[in-house]
């Protein structure tokens, strides 16, 4: 049962929350760990008929304009504690703004010079929203993640002003 992986298992632990249809998921993922994990719309359409076809999920009440409500079941809450206490393995950071940066030599000085710019402005913009996020944290976890989320955009835009100096 621990052969789940990330995205199916984050999908899970948002069901513990409550019956959800795929776009609530979606809406959930960004707003729960979108500093440290991202879900995108295509992974979760993707995921949620494997989880019900392996019994992990149910069909739940059919909503507006035929969007689809999801329910955890009992294997999927057991499935999702085994995952939980399984090794996670190492981390892996994948950011193509980032690996846009590490190549960056291949550009001309002014093209460089714009993708520098531009990524600053984007990870200044993350701090911006991660600062509120913390402010706004109604719990000790909420704040935690939302802290992770501002340590990871203020490291990102000390990494783009090593990077556009180098």
């Amino acid at each position: 049962m621990s052969d789940l992986n990330a995205t199916a298992a984050a999908l899970l632990g948002l069901l513990h929350d409550g019956p959800a249809t795929g776009g609530e998921l979606v809406a959930a993922a960004d707003d729960r760990f979108g500093a440290f994990f991202s879900v995108t719309r295509s992974q979760v359409y993707r995921e949620l008929p494997a989880l019900a076809e392996q019994g992990l999920v149910r069909l739940g009440k059919q909503g507006p304009r035929s969007s689809q409500q999801y329910v955890i079941t009992a294997a999927g809450k057991k499935a999702f504690k085994a995952w939980l206490l399984t090794d996670a393995g190492p981390d892996h950071l994948r950011s193509p703004l980032i690996l846009r940066l590490v190549h960056a030599k291949s550009l001309t000085p002014k093209q460089r010079a714009n993708l520098f710019e531009a990524a600053r402005a984007t990870y200044t913009e993350q701090l911006d929203e991660a600062k509120a996020a913390v402010k706004a944290a109604p719990d000790p976890v909420t704040k935690a993640v939302a802290e992770f989320g501002q340590a990871h955009a203020r490291a990102a835009v000390k990494l783009v002003d090593a990077l556009a100096n180098a």
